[in-house]
């Protein structure tokens, strides 16, 4: 079967346009502002984001988006209580896009209780109504998307906030290359034959483990790994350098391709520690060496919050060719519905 004969079989609600139409999302986020800012920007000493799964990514990502010129402590928590040292210095995003994940609503409540400077971000919900009752700052996304498929509203929202409170400077011109970077890529990859349904193929009957840098593209790793999941129905595993090479690499020593089916992509990035760069170099021969095939993410933009998009976005479109391919509705996440249901 084409792509097309297997997108028009297996994705039934049309998650072909959302990856296609995502440049769309940065743009409405960026457009978009807090309702009722009333932060007190002076007290803030650490900044932490509350979220799951798709909400909770953004907030990885922030910290390797911005490097150094993100100034303050910054932590993405993923509990149903928060650290000891949440107070009324910490500014506390609550970000949930749905606005009923119960993990962030029971963290907010807590922050509530502390009386840290809070910000809310979601389409509505729950969290909307604990924001108005509670008079606190809310910053809308736009509806209608799974919150995975939402990373760039999600993302781009949390960006906007640290830049209207003036925590970082104007992002505005980067943020309009990675818009038409997307846009133009969006061209490519709705293509019939595309580099990433090609790369998609590749990984047909194989478990990928990804490889990312601490501090560099160790979110994207887990970001990349969470889309073969949901996307791809596909169990998948991550890791990062120089971390993996202190331990797993041990791993590799008895791996035999004729019992496990596994490939592995390394995100790869110029930017990364030369140490790093030969710590890459060598693994890959060490894995090759038992037999297992190793390929990368990387992109050729000029900058790195650029390059850093561009391989989000190529992954996203991978895992939802890979879906389809292994005849998966991308959308479809059965067993999390079965979970929130018995969770009641």
């Amino acid at each position: 079967m084409t792509n097309k004969d297997l997108i028009s079989k297996y994705d039934l609600q049309n998650q072909f346009q959302v990856l296609r139409d995502s440049y769309l999302q940065i743009q409405t986020a960026w457009e978009g502002k807090l309702e009722s800012n009333n932060i007190d920007v002076s007290k803030i000493q650490n900044i932490i984001v509350a979220g799951m799964g798709g909400s909770a990514i953004g907030g990885e990502l922030l910290p390797a988006f911005l490097g150094e010129e993100l100034k303050f402590p910054f932590q993405v928590n993923r509990n149903y209580s928060l650290p000891n040292y949440i107070n009324e210095n910490t500014l506390f995003i609550a970000s949930s896009y749905s606005g009923f994940t119960e993990e962030t609503l029971s963290s907010l409540n807590e922050a509530i209780e502390r009386n840290a400077q809070i910000v809310c971000v979601t389409t509505g919900g729950k969290l909307e109504e604990v924001a108005k009752f509670n008079k606190l700052p809310i910053f809308k996304l736009m509806k209608g998307f799974q919150p995975r498929f939402a990373l760039y509203s999600s993302f781009f929202a949390l960006l906007k906030i640290l830049q209207e409170l003036s925590l970082i400077g104007f992002q505005n011109s980067t943020t309009n290359k990675i818009i038409t970077n997307l846009k133009e890529m969006s061209l490519e990859f709705t293509k019939e034959t595309n580099e990433a349904e090609q790369f998609s193929r590749d990984l047909i009957g194989f478990i990928p483990i990804i490889y990312g840098v601490s501090g560099r593209t160790d979110s994207v790793a887990i970001r990349i790994k969470g889309q073969f999941n949901e996307n791809s129905k596909l169990h998948a595993f991550y890791n990062n350098f120089a971390e993996l090479n202190h331990n797993e690499i041990i791993g590799w020593e008895s791996f035999n391709a004729n019992q496990i089916n596994a490939k592995v992509i390394i995100i790869e990035d110029e930017s990364y520690h030369p140490q790093i760069q030969k710590r890459i170099a060598i693994t890959k021969q060490l894995i090759s060496k038992m037999g297992c095939e190793v390929k990368s993410f990387t992109s050729n933009k000029s900058e790195f919050k650029e390059r850093l998009f561009d391989i989000i976005y190529f992954a996203d479109w991978v895992t939802y060719y890979h879906a389809v391919q292994r005849g998966k509705d991308p959308i479809e996440i059965d067993n999390i519905h079965y979970l929130k249901e018995n969770l009641q």
